[in-house]
């Protein structure tokens, strides 16, 4: 393929990828979003692998194909309550990958540049392997904590920002020396700085809460984008680069919304800042009330008479898989005239989207699913909230207590409504380890078990009235 046939694919690949975020940006186009996505990484892979500069299709079809292979694997086994892990995870590959082409593009220099050129291909190499080294040895941290695998309690070293300061330091140093050095000495400070880099990356990460994930992944997203961004730059590939610059930029501004959205400095996301501890008062306050405990019979009973209802719901529903049945629940409700919608909070399930992915699988109607902020001055006009599987993303104390440690965090203010049930396995505090004065509130009342049990069970009762009030329906049945 000539270079020309290889640059119209690559606008072309680059066109599909902007329309596939812009998709990706709304629910009824999300589905098409990606099947843009798809349809340009298949014309840059084909091009890339057909343009002059490929020779051993032998080594390139080596790598390509088991990656195939193992990515399909992974991909269709993978639970939706296990994505943000998995996103967390292949983040890290692009880190890995930036970090081995700015080393290997080194150890093999083109020998056509010179002067400044040589010296902006240096820089471009060095701040490569940088981002892709905080990016691989963050978003390693970042699976760990979502896989449970270390705790997802903040690292609070003493003086850890003076830590990070003097690794970024060290890093523009040994990126001087790097710079005034010749083809045959630059390696190592080259893989010194990696080595700095990589403990930068853990360190940054491990610093933050586990109840700010959703963030860390986003903003992981972004590093990795940048990282691939520099490896284009390296390797001279304009697709990569711009390839990357939607990545780094869409997931920077993700990072925005998300801090917005849960009352965090962007800054302080970017330098892991903000998993501070809870203070002595936070800490050391206990249950604030008794809860009122409840069963299905009488959430059913709500649910009868209630005329609006919001459902919000959290990870643990996302756990329980109970969206299915959340969803007919859902149709049931608005066969008899129940005024029923869904608030979705930023950051519920973990994972940006996450919620409305599982309930768009589920065929829930677009329309009644909404955001915190289109919902929220609802709730003092609704008849009954049923909270599934949502702890922190609920919890009056951001907005009431300015010693938690989720003060000023935007919630959805469920607790406004005429009545609340609450449906968790325990009283056990949420991600963020903050417990939750709406258990204790008058209008609320706990319905404790597994939720897609007790979610079935309702079902199967409302079901049960609904044919009986219709008999018709039990033909249908």
């Amino acid at each position: 393929m000539t270079n020309s046939l290889v640059t119209v694919a690559y606008i072309a690949a680059s066109a599909l990828f902007i329309l596939s975020l812009a998709g990706l940006s709304n629910q009824e186009t999300a589905r098409k979003g990606n099947v843009y996505g798809i349809l340009g990484m298949v014309i840059a892979l084909g091009a890339t692998a057909l343009s002059a500069e490929v020779t051993s299709y032998g080594t390139l079809a080596a790598v390509i194909i088991p990656g195939a292979i193992l990515g399909a694997v992974v991909a269709s086994r993978v639970a939706m309550t296990s994505m943000p892990e998995l996103v967390a995870i292949l983040h890290s590959f692009v880190g890995l990958a930036a970090v081995l082409v700015g080393i290997a593009n080194y150890l093999q220099p083109e020998s056509s540049l010179t002067g400044s050129e040589a010296t902006i291909h240096d820089i471009e190499i060095y701040l490569g392997v940088f981002i892709g080294a905080v990016t691989f040895t963050g978003s390693i941290v970042a699976f760990a904590k979502l896989r449970a695998l270390i705790g997802s309690k903040p690292l609070l070293l003493p003086a850890r920002h003076l830590l990070n300061i003097a690794l970024l330091v060290g890093s523009v140093v040994l990126g001087i020396q790097f710079m005034g050095a010749s083809p045959t000495t630059g390696l190592q400070p080259l893989l010194i700085m990696t080595a700095l880099a990589s403990l930068l990356g853990i360190h940054l990460v491990a610093a933050i809460g586990g109840a700010d994930m959703p963030v860390v992944i986003s903003m992981l997203n972004s590093y990795s984008g940048w990282a691939a961004a520099a490896a284009g730059f390296m390797l001279g590939n304009d697709l990569l680069i711009i390839t990357g610059a939607l990545v780094g930029s869409s997931g920077a501004i993700l990072s925005y919304i998300m801090c917005k959205a849960m009352n965090r400095g962007f800054v302080s996301v970017i330098l892991g800042g903000f998993g501070a501890a809870p203070s002595a008062q936070a800490a050391a306050a206990g249950p604030v009330g008794e809860s009122t405990a409840t069963n299905v019979e009488e959430t059913v009973e709500l649910l009868q008479d209630a005329k609006t209802v919001i459902i919000a719901p959290g990870y643990g529903m996302a756990v329980a898989q109970a969206q299915h049945a959340v969803a007919q629940i859902t149709k049931i409700l608005r066969d008899r005239g129940t005024t029923v919608r869904f608030g979705i909070h930023p950051v519920a399930g973990r994972l940006p989207g996450h919620m409305n992915v599982l309930l768009a699988e589920a065929s829930v109607p677009y329309d009644i699913v909404l955001e915190m902020d289109e919902i929220n001055e609802d709730f003092a006009q609704t008849d009954l909230v049923l909270v599934i599987g949502a702890n922190d993303t609920v919890n009056p104390s951001a907005l009431e207590d300015p010693a938690s440690p989720i003060a000023g965090m935007p919630v959805l203010e469920v607790w406004h409504a005429s009545n609340v049930v609450v449906m968790k396995r325990s009283m056990a505090s949420g991600y963020a380890g903050v417990d939750n004065p709406l258990f204790y509130k008058d209008n609320t009342q706990m319905l404790f078990g597994d939720a897609r049990q007790n979610v079935d069970a309702i079902l199967g009762q409302l079901a049960a009235l609904n044919t009986k009030s219709n008999p018709a329906l039990t033909s249908v049945r």
